[in-house]
């Protein structure tokens, strides 16, 4: 079988190179949607600058490790994203022990994005990924950078007996040398460094860390993280209005590719750092598509503050302004609030006499409601 040379090792493989006319286009337009989202949610109330703050984290939470082929509960992670920035209510459910240790390891991430990024750092993240030390059915070394004691590191998908070799991680013997190297870059002010764009810099971040991959489990949810630290950097904020993971998820499989081509080439990461911004880029639009819902959201309660409702009309409002799937019908409604299709009609009427609600234009067989928005 022929050997792939893996971009480890390429002698002085860190020493990376890219196209400076091919990412600069790109690098500009990230740095304008990075601008207006965080000029538009900066200036919000309180209220609602938390409330993008918590769709975020909880969305870049629960998509890192979907991204893994692993589900975390959406309402328990959310609980802990909000009782950790001081907005939790009774309504909320607890989360477990090991949820909180993810959020706090993800916010720790971002919260400290101005101190330096220490060993310390990456082996408590990894013991907050593997409370009890097993991955799955697997025992591992949480908290721990591999020894190699069960084989060489390699990423692999397929059944048992017909394994697809993607990459072979550099040895363990190379490691502390490695992290060392690696932990020196990334604390390195960019004025040392060429003046090299923190957006770039996050995506070397990136793929440097992930080709590393110093533990027996979890490089990847780590590589995000410390991703998500040098994009906090380049925003100079700790507050989170987007997520990366979410966007990678969409494009997993380009993502595991994209990955495989570069780790199986040569020190010119261009193809890599195109994706990457690309990426960053589809995130900050989608961003602030939910700041706009947020937005809208809050200018439609203000503008209709006078209105008596009651509490179903409220909770169907709310779930139309955020992320309501499909048309809203008459047995929709009584069907999400628990009550008759008569109850369903009278509260749709209401809110169409108030002016909250009025029949789609193309409603089609059955007659359906959208939001009246000014």
């Amino acid at each position: 079988m022929k050997h792939i040379t893996y971009i480890h090792e390429h002698l002085d493989w860190t020493e990376w190179q890219w196209s400076d006319k091919k990412l600069l286009p790109l690098v500009s337009r990230v740095r304008i949607l990075q601008g207006r989202l965080l000029g538009k949610l900066l200036t919000l109330r309180f209220d609602l600058n938390v409330e993008a703050q918590l769709d975020a984290v909880t969305l870049e939470i629960v998509k890192t490790f979907e991204i893994e082929g692993e589900s975390l509960n959406n309402e328990q992670v959310r609980s802990s994203v909000a009782r950790h920035l001081g907005v939790e209510d009774g309504s909320m459910p607890t989360a477990t022990r090991e949820i909180d240790a993810v959020v706090e390891m993800i916010l720790n991430a971002t919260y400290h994005y101005q101190q330096p990024l220490l060993l310390d750092d990456l082996l408590g993240w990894h013991r907050a990924l593997f409370p009890d030390g097993y991955s799955g059915l697997y025992r591992i070394k949480a908290g721990s950078i591999r020894d190699d004691s069960q084989g060489s590191m390699q990423v692999v998908s397929s059944g048992y007996g017909r394994e697809q070799v993607h990459f072979g991680a550099p040895s363990a013997d190379t490691l502390s040398d490695e992290l060392e190297k690696f932990l020196s870059w990334f604390n390195t002010s960019p004025n040392e460094q060429e003046n090299i764009d923190l957006v770039i810099k996050a995506g070397i971040a990136h793929l440097w860390f992930v080709t590393i991959h110093p533990f027996d489990d979890g490089n990847g949810r780590l590589t995000r993280a410390i991703t998500e630290r040098a994009l906090a950097q380049s925003d100079d904020s700790a507050q989170r209005f987007y997520s990366m993971s979410a966007q990678i998820f969409k494009q997993r499989n380009d993502y595991y590719k994209i990955l495989e081509r570069t780790q199986k080439g040569v020190t010119d990461i261009t193809e890599w750092l195109v994706w990457f911004l690309q990426t960053l880029e589809q995130a900050l639009i989608a961003a602030q598509t939910t700041a706009d819902k947020i937005i809208d959201k809050a200018s439609f309660w203000q503008t209709h503050r006078q209105h008596a409702l009651n509490t179903r009309q409220v909770t169907m409002l709310n779930a139309l302004l955020t992320d309501f799937y499909g048309k809203l019908t008459t047995k929709k409604w009584a069907m999400m609030t628990k009550c008759s299709i008569d109850t369903a009609l009278r509260d749709i009427n209401d809110l169409i006499e108030k002016g909250m609600l009025k029949k789609s234009e193309a409603s089609g067989r059955s007659t359906s409601y959208e939001v009246v928005l000014l």
